[in-house]
């Protein structure tokens, strides 16, 4: 890799949006650099990865590993809180990464925020990005900010769980009617995204949203058709609904959904009638991948707990 081709350095390019970002910097021509908080997860890039730690506690550490970086793209972010980690605690290291790219001279910042961050500032995750995007303006450096709302394709958790759930239990609880809206984006569209936006002159934003609109009636509805299996599809109230999820939660060793998610959904927070950013269809990928959809549960815990192991690894 030439000594003179850009620096972008990508937290988390082991994990799931950094994987793919991190796949077309290289095919670009970039140098490729992550700070990440594992290190010692299998990398399937190589030599052509440079990996540093995701060093929130040692800012200079923190600060020369930036250095000389082109462009900063930041996945960091948790979904919920937990004993080992929380909401508070990843706006803190994110305020961290933003002070420490400022001080390494970091010349530009794309980094993934959700849709309508500034709408829901009574759930955690919302205001929690919500107050890094104003963060991130506060820096003063040229900056684009991505907001996705569901990502799908290699190692996505929701629309795997959904066909999980599908495979293994014989009912699917909706939360309420199912007639709310989402449009999911596949995530190597959304890594296209990003790209695209690392090398926009000033300050943008952007939805991260696909081409199909479903309703998540629709959504379940078309992933049951696609794997072929007999369900019923049940409305039910939300709290129902997230009781169920809490009885299956020590059978999976996992979070399966929270009350702010149910929320968020509830609320077609995961819609956008901004133009898509992509043209892969979650209807046209399902088909190609069926025979793996929902075969295993994907674990958000065990990613986060397990983390010498690849995301195929993971129990």
């Amino acid at each position: 890799m030439s000594q003179s081709a850009p620096l972008h350095v990508v937290t988390g390019a082991l994990g799931y949006t950094g994987r793919s970002l991190t796949e077309q910097l290289l095919q670009r021509g970039a140098r490729v650099r992550t700070l990440t908080n594992s290190p010692n997860r299998p990398n399937p890039f190589g030599d052509q990865l440079e990996i540093h730690p995701l060093a929130f506690d040692d800012p200079p550490r923190l600060e020369e590993s930036l250095r000389g970086a082109t462009v900063l793209h930041n996945t960091y972010w948790v979904r919920f809180n937990h004993r080992n980690f929380t909401f508070d605690s990843a706006v803190a290291n994110t305020r961290k990464l933003f002070e420490a790219a400022t001080r390494a001279g970091v010349q530009r910042i794309v980094h993934v925020s959700i849709l309508h961050a500034d709408q829901a500032d009574d759930l955690g995750y919302y205001h929690g990005k919500h107050e890094l995007e104003d963060a991130l303006r506060a820096t003063g450096i040229p900056h684009a900010i991505v907001r996705p709302g569901v990502l799908f394709g290699r190692f996505d958790i929701l629309v795997n769980n959904i066909a999980w759930v599908l495979r293994h239990m014989p009912v699917f609880g909706l939360f309420g009617d199912g007639s709310y809206t989402l449009r999911p984006l596949h995530v190597d569209d959304m890594a296209a995204l990003m790209v695209d936006h690392a090398s926009r002159a000033g300050n943008t934003q952007a939805d991260a949203v696909g081409p199909e609109r479903f309703t998540f009636r629709e959504l379940v509805s078309t992933i049951r058709s696609i794997l072929g299996v007999r369900r019923w599809i049940v409305p039910m109230p939300p709290w129902l609904g997230l009781a169920a999820g809490k009885c299956i939660n020590p059978f999976v060793g996992d979070v399966i959904i929270t009350r702010e998610e149910i929320a968020g959904l509830m609320r077609s927070l995961l819609d956008s009638h901004e133009p898509a950013a992509g043209a892969t269809k979650l209807t046209d990928w399902a088909r190609k991948n069926v025979d793996d959809l929902g075969r295993r549960y994907a674990s958000e815990v065990g990613r986060r707990l397990q983390r010498t192991v690849s995301y195929d690894d993971v129990r």
